[in-house]
């Protein structure tokens, strides 16, 4: 039977050998990408390769953003606070998905524009 203390410390040195925080950033990453794409399911593989990595690289980079600007880093050093922060880079990726679809359906409608034509649609949505 194997000690508690050393299965702990096994524990704890496998959560640092992951990277702590980092591990924390990609477990809600993963799991923000899971739910987005059982709400929206992918049309194609390519889509849901496109859907994968956006969601990925928004909750990275969305959550990091949030806990930068509201200087919640302290929280890296508290269980709770690890956990957290999960939750903050998990809902920073449901969105990237969407945007991302609704980018590339606007850009599949006008698929056979040039650039000008692009260009004053632009303008005319905004109203310039």
């Amino acid at each position: 039977m194997s000690e508690p203390i050393s299965t702990s410390l096994a524990g704890a040195g496998g959560w640092k050998l992951l990277g702590g925080a980092a591990g924390a950033g990609a477990i809600g990453a993963g799991l923000a990408s899971i739910v987005v794409m059982c709400i929206t399911t992918p049309r194609s593989p390519k889509e849901w390769a496109v859907g994968l990595v956006s969601t990925v690289v928004g909750s990275i980079g969305g959550g990091s953003a949030v806990i930068m600007k509201f200087g919640l880093q302290s929280w890296a050093h508290d269980p709770f606070g690890l956990v957290a922060m999960l939750g903050l880079v998990f809902s920073c990726g449901l969105p990237a998905w969407s945007i991302v679809r609704w980018v590339f359906n606007w850009i599949e409608k006008r698929k056979g524009a040039d650039i000008a034509e692009i260009a004053a649609e632009v303008r005319k949505e905004l109203g310039q």
